[in-house]
């Protein structure tokens, strides 16, 4: 069964789908799916942490072959220890590991910008990244690589794999060593422009001895649960690479 391995419900602050709706919905799609609330630690609005208890003990009873718990984590040095206690707590299927935060700021803010070059904050971006993943040695798929993207207030936000090649490489290899996915997130993927500006960093993850990718549309809504999973298979043939979700926090092959 294909799974969308990259799904948030209400206990994300920034959701409000109802767990019974995103069953609905992957059942129509005829898709597993695995529910990853995020937990960013240090947030500077305590009152949207995640209760990862109240989250894991309501949801446990949904648990089963069509429906994994995971969670994804911000990776942030400073928090490492607290992040490792909560993922040695609870028996998650499935943990991501993804970047929110650089230098204490929410990349989605405007302010991470101010007097930053492009090349100076996607730097800073991929330098924190690489520390994160040195550390972050629990995790299990590196979460949506572009994340920046989404949201950097210049002209061309898009990362290209040439201008960034040296912090890629460098954290490619440490996701290879340390043996985890690289995630495909579906968010992004548009257009077939988009596609090409993502292949060469995927290219270069099997170039480097990286097998497993994940796939995850980063619903946060019903409607996009599913959303174009059909291109990141075909980017996944396109560089060799076996899709995989995890269960029990193994990798399971796309069958």
């Amino acid at each position: 069964m294909l799974f969308d391995t990259h799904i948030h419900t209400r206990y994300s602050d920034d959701s409000e789908m109802a767990i019974e709706t995103a069953i609905s919905r992957a059942a129509e799609l005829k898709l597993g799916i695995i529910v990853t609330e995020h937990v960013d630690l240090a947030q500077p609005e305590p009152d949207v942490a995640l209760d990862v208890e109240q989250y894991w003990q309501d949801y446990r009873k949904y648990r089963n072959e069509k429906l994994l718990l995971g969670i994804e984590v911000g990776m942030r040095t400073e928090c490492l220890a607290d992040n490792r206690a909560i993922i040695d707590a609870y028996p998650f299927d499935y943990v991501i590991g993804s970047i929110h935060f650089v230098d204490n700021i929410e990349i989605y803010q405007e302010v991470f910008y101010h007097n930053r070059t492009k090349m100076d904050a996607y730097s800073r971006y991929f330098e924190t990244m690489l520390d994160c993943l040195k550390v972050y040695d629990f995790i299990d798929s590196l979460g949506h690589i572009d994340y920046i993207a989404r949201y950097a207030r210049f002209e061309d936000p898009e990362i290209y794999y040439h201008e960034f090649a040296d912090w890629i490489d460098e954290i490619i290899k440490v996701a290879v060593q340390n043996e985890q996915a690289l995630e495909i997130n579906t968010r992004r993927l548009t257009s077939p422009a988009a596609v090409a500006r993502l292949l060469p960093i995927y290219k270069r993850f099997y170039e480097l001895g990286g097998r497993m990718v994940t796939l995850g549309s980063d619903a946060h809504i019903p409607e996009n649960i599913g959303c174009r999973l059909e291109v990141a298979q075909a980017m996944a043939a396109a560089c060799s690479l076996k899709v995989v979700y995890f269960k029990q926090r193994k990798p399971e092959w796309e069958r």
